[in-house]
């Protein structure tokens, strides 16, 4: 299977998304504008690579997606979320958040994917209002968040971290129920995990993400901060 060259005078174009390898990797080189990465998420693919290498452009098959309908929150992360051990935020502390998910360790990983390209394009998404975070704090304190992008009626989750016990996993279900309040169709988790697995996300296959990609597209984006 051929692994694609951008064109780097031309953000807008992917080859399809069917044409990537069993890994998931699709394409090749161009850049992290903000125009390039909105066209690739509306077409299934987003970055990922490591530093020192050339950058990687993905679209997974099967894909890990959660119906918002579909969460689970266990009894023990439940009884936090109820005692308010946490408060959770929005967009208050976006550039905080990818920074500390860049630092977050990861098993069997010896360096991170979110480098300091990545940081710089995602934060300038956030300021153009297409990337979100969402924080749990206590005592004044950043101590758990997540981060991702909102097209439409999907939102694609890109990374989490945590500095206290639960702390993203009451940012993850907090922020799901309030997709699901707006209406949001699906989460991309991107890859199976474990940890998202126990939250009810599952295997798509493709053509099946793309389909429901489609729809959610059709809905207008909530852009701007939500706070």
């Amino acid at each position: 299977m051929p692994i694609y060259l951008l064109d780097p005078e031309d953000p807008q174009r992917f080859p399809p998304p069917d044409r990537a390898d069993a890994s998931g990797l699709l394409a090749v080189g161009g850049d992290l504008s903000p125009e390039r990465l909105l066209t690739a998420y509306s077409q299934g693919i987003f970055p990922w690579y490591s530093e020192g290498q050339p950058l990687l452009w993905h679209s997974p098959n099967p894909r890990f997606v959660l119906e918002p309908d579909k969460l689970h929150v266990g009894r023990s992360l439940r009884k936090t979320m109820k005692a308010g051990t946490y408060e959770v935020r929005w967009d208050t502390a976006f550039e905080d958040v990818i920074a500390a998910c860049s630092e977050a360790p990861r098993p069997g990983q010896s360096g991170t994917w979110i480098t300091d390209a990545m940081r710089e394009a995602y934060v300038t998404l956030h300021q153009l209002g297409f990337a979100h975070s969402v924080e749990a704090w206590a005592d004044g304190e950043l101590k758990g968040g997540l981060y991702g992008v909102s097209l439409g009626a999907a939102f694609f989750g890109e990374s989490m971290f945590a500095h206290a016990p639960d702390a993203s996993k009451v940012a993850f279900a907090a922020s799901v129920e309030r997709l699901k309040a707006w209406g949001f169709h699906f989460i991309d988790c991107q890859v199976e995990t474990e940890h998202l697995a126990r939250f009810g996300a599952e295997p798509w296959p493709r053509k099946r993400f793309l389909g429901a990609l489609a729809e959610a597209l059709k809905v207008p984006t909530r852009r701007g901060p939500w706070t």
